[in-house]
């Protein structure tokens, strides 16, 4: 299996899977008589040979729009404006030989295909079937778009590489807002946690183990790999792969997964054999130096009631000792929490501009609830739950302190003064950027959109 994606990864798949829901929410199914429904798209701006498309611009502001933000022609135009960009960006990481590896695009495109299914609430077949093209053919569109956005950031980081912001400057940013049109806060919060994952007994682990044999004997005595995956594999992308990986190069899987794969000979099917995403048995198609294509099945080991329960025993220790201040919460859940994007912070929860402080409309749904019924300064019982990576787990909460709704300041509100400030030094620095190089690139746009002055 892949190796997980970094958080700046999972943003980026994220925003890219809204793009394409956006692209697909335009199209209409299939008509009964077999012709295609999709709606006629055009061309509205050229960069050298990079195009945007009207489909672009209206899923981007059907997004903006989706998010209670009013209609608005000065939104749109900023939203083409910044497509252009991206395109120079790109044509511009093409004449200055900038490049992403195919490895990279590759990895990440079938990350964002497998959440494209598990999204869709459909089979791939009525995807397929809904919106006239296969999913290797949406797979390719996803993989220009993907490639295209990795050239972009690759480009725009080459540009801003040198970019701070200091104090100082993020004081006059905040000066520089007339007192009426500061944002108005809701309620923050500031919560942290403690993850205790459930932790597999060996008997759960041999359960996993010995489906796996079974399947392994069935293929050997003569039935399909690929059905079999299809029906048992827990990988969401055996559902359109059959289990097959396609070729990738070291590094690209988890090294457990690929120790196995430079294991086998061709044909070959291994014997159960456990990685971080759970139990496998894989089948080699072809080896070719660093490069390999393999297919396999995927079952996790499901951790039992009991095996849960020590889990909450185990917080329940921890509670009491953070609770008799034997130890303090941040500090514990440094040292023993299984959450790696929160532990290193202390357990707490952070927005997407790093402040601890969390509004009530972001916070996840679930903490919200439980919080709901907790006194500021409390920490929780502990509560089973389950990760973004579907395990099974416990966590406690530690309500530090909710601050009530209030109009946006230097010291309450710092962290997200300091983001917006420096975004807006970059949209400078690429502003002129732009002016600059837009001379090197051939550039037309729709007179459809004269008005948004883009060029001048």
């Amino acid at each position: 299996m892949k190796k997980l994606p970094s958080e700046r990864t999972l943003r980026s798949i994220i925003s890219s899977l809204l793009l394409l829901t956006s692209w697909l929410a335009q199209a209409q199914p299939t008509q009964p008589d077999g012709s295609s429904g999709f709606v006629i798209d055009k061309i509205i701006a050229k960069v050298d040979n990079y195009i945007v498309l009207k489909s672009e611009l209206e899923g981007a502001y059907q997004n903006y729009l989706a998010e209670g933000n009013p209609a608005s022609s000065y939104a749109r135009c900023g939203m083409l404006n910044r497509l252009i960009v991206n395109k120079l960006l790109v044509a511009k990481a093409e004449i200055d030989s900038v490049t992403v590896s195919d490895e990279e695009v590759d990895m990440e495109t079938d990350q964002r295909m497998q959440m494209i299914l598990q999204n869709s609430g459909t089979s791939p077949e009525q995807l397929e079937q809904a919106y006239g093209k296969t999913l290797a053919e949406i797979k390719i569109e996803l993989r220009d778009q993907i490639r295209e956005q990795k050239l972009a950031r690759e480009m725009t980081s080459k540009i801003t590489k040198d970019l701070t912001i200091t104090p100082a400057e993020v004081k006059r940013f905040f000066n520089k807002i007339p007192a009426d049109s500061l944002p108005f806060y809701s309620s923050d919060v500031e919560v942290a946690q403690i993850v205790r994952v459930a932790k597999v007994s060996e008997a759960q682990k041999q359960e996993a183990r010995q489906r796996l044999a079974d399947l392994r004997n069935r293929i050997l005595s003569g039935e399909n790999f690929n059905e079999l995956a299809r029906k048992y594999s827990e990988d969401p992308s055996a559902q359109y792969n059959g289990g097959e990986m396609g070729y990738v190069g070291r590094g690209a899987m988890v090294p457990s997964f690929e120790a196995m794969a430079f294991k086998l000979r061709e044909g070959e099917i291994s014997q159960p054999f456990e990685s971080p995403f759970g139990f496998h048995i894989m089948q080699l198609i072809d080896r070719r130096g660093n490069e390999y294509n393999s297919r396999h099945i995927l079952i996790s080991a499901v951790p039992s009631a009991n095996d849960i329960d020590r889990a909450r025993q185990y917080l329940d220790s921890l509670r009491r000792k953070i609770v008799k201040d034997s130890i303090k919460f941040d500090v514990a859940a440094k040292e023993y929490s299984d959450d790696q994007a929160t532990k290193g912070l202390g357990g707490y929860f952070t927005d997407q501009d790093g402040s601890t402080r969390i509004s009530m409309r972001e916070i996840d749904p679930v903490v919200y609830l439980a919080i709901d019924t907790m006194k500021v300064g409390s920490v929780s019982q502990p509560m089973t739950y389950r990760t973004e990576q579907q395990k099974d787990a416990v966590r406690i909460l530690y309500f530090k302190n909710k601050l009530p709704p209030h109009q946006a300041n230097l010291k309450d509100d710092w962290s997200r003064i300091q983001s917006a400030a420096l975004s807006e030094k970059r949209d400078r620095i690429l502003d002129k950027w732009f002016q600059k190089s837009r001379g090197d690139v051939f550039i037309t746009i729709d007179p459809e959109f004269d008005s948004c002055n883009i060029l001048e």
